[in-house]
Parts: C-alpha cells; structure tokens; sequence
C-alpha cells in the first residue's frame, strides 16, 4: 500500500492490524459511547480499552466498499503505523457491522473494510501538538442528500496515542510494519448507517488537512 508523505511515497506492508476500542479518555464519554451502543444491542466491555485484531488485509484506500445488509456505519479514527523503526500518523474508518456487533464486537470489525487515507504525518513532526489536532466525519444518509457533521473532536479527547501504540504492541520486536486504529468518540446523532462517509484530520498549527472520502455499496442478505 503506498502513502504520501511531505517529501515523497511510501510503501508500507502493513502486515498486522489492531482496531483499539473504548479508547475515550473521559469516563463520561465512554459512558455516551457505550450507551449508544448498547441502544443497539451492543454488551459493554469487559474492560476498557481493548484490542481487537483484524486482518490487515481490511485496509483499503479505495473511494467505495461493499457490505452485506443496511446496518454498518463509519466512525473517523486516528491510525497510526509503525515501519522500520518510525511512527505515522494517518486517518482511517472503523467501519462496522452494528447489526453483527450486537452477538461479537470482534467479528462486527473484522467484517467491514477500513478505509484508510493515502497521506500520513510523521508522528514526531506532531508531537508537540498532538493532542490538538481535529478529527470531523460527515455522512451523507442518501446519495441525493447533503452532508450531514457526524462526528467532531480532538485527538485530546482519546487516550494518549504512545499508550495505544504500546497496548497495540506495534513496538515489539521483530513485527514489522503495524498499524492501530485508535479509537473514536460519540456520533452526533447517534450511530447510523450512511450511503457515503467523509472524514478529516486537521492540523490547525498549520493549516493542514489528511482527508478521505468513500461510498458504501450494499449488498443483499441472501439466507
């Protein structure tokens, strides 16, 4: 997979994958998160955050997926890579089967692609401002509809990413190229499917903009 950075292209083959969860930093939002989900059936965790790993395969920096029946949704996530020995900051979709998710989370994200954006920051060149930094989604319900502010934060408002990288294990040795998504906060709204999902990430110190955009395309339940 090749990713854009300020002084060229990479290619990263990203060979594990972690989707982190209930990665909020204040009680009350994980509380609104859990909440959300439990309207749909969802059981709380077991604790808080955990680690789910999904095949890495799932990435994908295609503009559409595809997926079974009409209860999926995306939710804008900071992504972070590691590739020989440096860290990148990229943004990418937790796309998820809500209806699945009701019987397991874990198998509810391994079901949906994750869509990925194409550029990534060195994680060190943000560092310093790290927890600054914006992340919006948009969805837009149906193809003739406008869009519609889904979701808006700051990376302040999810646990410090070097201990997500570190529960992740994206620094243990011999790995090779990892990647976590780390975490979301509440839709605005609520948790709903879409027929497109915009998202950003913005580095307003510099007036800089990661983004990514992508239709979803249902397929039939066939039983």
């Amino acid at each position: 997979m090749d990713f854009f950075l300020d002084d060229g292209v990479m290619a990263i083959d990203v060979r594990d994958l972690t989707v982190a969860g209930w990665t909020g930093r204040d009680p009350e939002a994980i509380r609104h998160h859990i909440d959300e989900l439990a309207e749909l059936g969802v059981v709380p965790p077991s604790a808080v955050p955990l680690y789910y790993r999904c095949a890495a395969d799932q990435l994908t920096q295609a503009s559409e997926i595809e997926v079974v029946g009409e209860g999926t949704s995306g939710e804008v996530e900071p992504f972070v890579v590691s590739h020989a020995g440096d860290y990148y900051l990229g943004l990418a979709s937790d796309h998820t089967d809500r209806e699945l998710e009701a019987h397991s989370v874990a198998l509810s994200k391994q079901i949906c692609a994750k869509p990925v954006a194409r550029d990534l920051w060195r994680l060190s060149d943000v560092a310093n401002r790290l927890e600054s930094l914006e992340l919006r989604s948009w969805i837009q319900q149906t193809p003739e509809a406008e869009w519609t502010l889904y979701q808006e934060g700051t990376i302040a408002s999810i646990r410090p990413l070097q201990e997500l990288i570190a529960g992740a294990g994206l620094a243990s040795p011999g790995r090779g190229a990892a990647a976590v998504l780390c975490g979301t906060f509440g839709a605005i709204g609520g948790v709903r499917p879409a027929a497109a999902f915009r998202m950003e990430l913005r580095d307003p110190e510099l007036d800089r903009t990661i983004a990514h955009r992508y239709q979803i395309r249902t397929l039939p339940i066939v039983a």
